[in-house]
């Protein structure tokens, strides 16, 4: 258990270096958009491979990996709607505009986005034994990206820096525990069960992916963010294929 906190952790901590690396250096928004085109790749990938395709071979033939995918989807979607509309919507832009949101609207949404990521890691522990060094890798690269956005929106919407750190660090302890739950709750579930909570996973990431971060890509990195979404999707299948 202690271990899965450990993993939920670290791979949510590169949010912290992403915040503190925004806060220390200027980061251009084409620059930008193209590493969060190649986080986007990366993640399209773990979806697939440690996502999707592990919840088929987990369980299959009774639909429950498709009705994972479409409530995984449905349930982000209508929480990250709620958000919206209590004044979380801009939560990831880096130009500022949270100036306008509520400060708890974006956290929460913050931490929603990251939430079902971590509670996979820590069922990767009870399906191989071990976190998955694929995923893990995935989620850890695309945090960057998003924490860079974000801290660089929130820095000139008047947010402290000490806020924005802070901010980073409980997502990191709230993945952490998020981790711990996907391990604990799922250690003794049924193939069935492990195989649609997987699908869920997949479906909540994909929704959040299309939603806000590919779109954000391409509206600051141009036509070349195909190539590199092209290019982490290739990397992170690399790893995946090297387990």
């Amino acid at each position: 258990m202690l271990a899965s906190f450990a993993w939920g952790f670290l791979a949510a901590s590169t949010l912290i270096l992403g915040g503190a690396v925004a806060l220390r250096w200027r980061i251009e928004e084409r620059l930008l958009g193209m590493i969060m085109a190649f986080g986007s790749g990366v993640l399209i990938s773990a979806v697939s491979f440690e996502l999707v395709q592990e919840a088929f071979e987990t369980n299959h033939g009774d639909g429950r990996v498709a009705l994972g995918l479409v409530a995984g989807s449905a349930v982000f979607f209508t929480g990250d709607a709620l958000i919206d509309r209590l004044g979380g919507e801009d939560r990831k832009r880096a130009d500022g505009r949270q100036v306008e949101g509520s400060p708890l609207a974006i956290v929460l949404g913050i931490v929603l986005d990251g939430i079902p990521e971590s509670i996979v890691l820590g069922l990767t522990i009870v399906i191989g034994g071990s976190v998955s060094a694929a995923f893990l890798v995935a989620v850890a690269l695309s945090n960057v990206p998003e924490a860079i956005a974000a801290s660089t929106g929130l820095a000139r919407s008047g947010w402290p820096p000490r806020h924005i750190l802070g901010l980073w660090v409980l997502v990191s302890v709230v993945s952490g525990l998020a981790a711990v739950l996907g391990f604990s709750v799922l250690d003794t579930a049924s193939p069935g069960v492990v195989a649609f909570v997987l699908a869920f996973a997949g479906g909540a990431i994909l929704t959040m992916l299309a939603d806000t971060m590919m779109p954000e890509a391409f509206q600051h990195g141009g036509k070349l963010v195909g190539i590199l979404t092209t290019f982490g999707f290739g990397l992170a299948f690399a790893i995946s294929s090297l387990q």
